[in-house]
């Protein structure tokens, strides 16, 4: 009999708690523990852990760029593999923005509140129908000084005033899914998951994960 495959450790390089409980919700579905190997070999570690450990800069002036620079420092910091995300929100309206900027919209620190309420002021009085938005997610994976695997994932939306829903966090209650009449903020998780720029994103991401992690068993 062989013997059982080692545990891998990978740790989310981010403080956001939302962003973890996605991260680790999305990865529990994918799991399937009567296969051996995969991502049921996968303990997904938190930054929390970590609270020595310095903050990534992020300089990049693109999701792409922000995310390989994090999942980069954080696994030469901590010697894990390492998943690291950026995401954005683009409004067509304000050509794009906040875009890369879109956590410290406000300024810093981050406060979801009131780069909210700057989004609402840039668009009060603009007509809805031009009130299209997409959010991105970029993902990178990256061992020691090398990016293993990168992707990125999207949804198309529109911005609402006032927000709606109480679930999700940072832009969610004012992105309005047209084909489904609701904020991502009015979904359920499970829901949001599945559609959500950082869920499409994610899958891709996992789904190489799990083909690598077995090669390797």
């Amino acid at each position: 009999m062989n013997p059982p495959a080692q545990p891998v450790d990978v740790l989310i390089a981010t403080t956001n708690r939302g962003k973890v409980a996605e991260i680790r919700a999305l990865a529990s579905q994918r799991s399937d523990a009567k296969a051996p190997g995969g991502l049921a070999r996968v303990r997904w570690r938190s930054l929390d852990e970590f609270p020595a450990v310095i903050e990534s800069p992020e300089h990049g002036r693109t999701l792409e760029q922000n995310a390989r620079q994090k999942a980069l420092h954080y696994a030469a910091a901590t010697g894990l593999m390492t998943l690291a995300d950026d995401s954005g929100l683009e409004v067509d309206a304000l050509a794009g923005r906040p875009g890369v900027d879109s956590a410290y919209f406000a300024g810093v620190p981050r406060d979801d509140a009131a780069n909210n309420r700057k989004l609402a002021a840039a668009l009060c009085g603009v007509a809805a129908e031009r009130r299209t938005a997409r959010f991105r997610c970029a993902l990178a994976l990256a061992l020691g000084d090398d990016v293993l695997f990168e992707c990125t994932g999207h949804v198309e939306g529109r911005i609402v005033d006032p927000p709606r829903g109480e679930n999700g966090f940072g832009y969610d209650p004012h992105f309005l899914v047209p084909e489904l009449g609701r904020t991502l903020a009015e979904l359920p998780p499970d829901e949001k998951n599945r559609l959500s720029h950082r869920g499409r994103a994610l899958r891709i991401m996992l789904q190489w994960l799990d083909e690598r992690l077995r090669q390797r068993a």
